[in-house]
């Protein structure tokens, strides 16, 4: 039986997808959502369309999964750890981790539940005590819907800004956002 965390893995990657060269996409030749320049980090020097997949899976393990602290994360929510991990592969782990700092920012009725955190982008003791707070009186599917609207107001954002990525959008909140 697969682990948590190699299912949410494992559910990045099916989004993802196979091989891609799309000349419109800003990052260029992917495999299973990696960068040519990300495999080539992790010593791979073959063809893209030949990479393996478990070298993805290590790639999302380490640059992504332990960035957010996936362990910790998940021990307090699978959907929000889903959520910020997979926010991460797409935007960024400071974009994924600041967007969780908000949300919990915004849902603590002005400090009554939990202190504010500081919204730097780095998860850490605060930010994880700050999530224990809001769970401990709120549901977890608020805080992913809260997550999913900063994610999806980002696309679009990011479509009005550069014309190029209006070819991305539709995909984007069709199968990042999620609510």
């Amino acid at each position: 039986m697969p682990t948590l965390k190699s299912r949410i893995i494992d559910g990045i990657i099916a989004v993802e997808g196979g091989y891609t060269n799309d000349p419109s996409d800003s990052g260029g030749e992917t495999n299973f959502g990696i960068l040519a320049d990300e495999a080539r980090e992790w010593g791979y020097s073959g063809a893209m369309k030949s990479m393996p997949r478990s070298l993805a899976v290590k790639i999302y393990s380490a640059k992504y999964w332990d960035a957010v602290g996936g362990d910790t994360l998940i021990a307090h929510s699978e959907r929000v750890t889903e959520e910020v991990v997979d926010t991460a592969v797409n935007m960024g782990k400071g974009c994924a981790v600041k967007y969780l700092q908000r949300a919990l920012n915004v849902l603590n009725r002005r400090g009554d539940m939990y202190d504010d955190i500081e919204v730097d982008g780095a998860i850490g003791p605060a930010t994880f005590k700050a999530l224990e707070g809001y769970l401990a009186k709120r549901d977890e599917e608020t805080l992913v819907k809260a997550l999913n609207c900063l994610q999806g107001a980002h696309y679009i954002e990011l479509a009005e800004r550069r014309e190029k990525d209006e070819h991305f959008v539709y995909g984007w909140l069709k199968n990042r956002v999620r609510l």
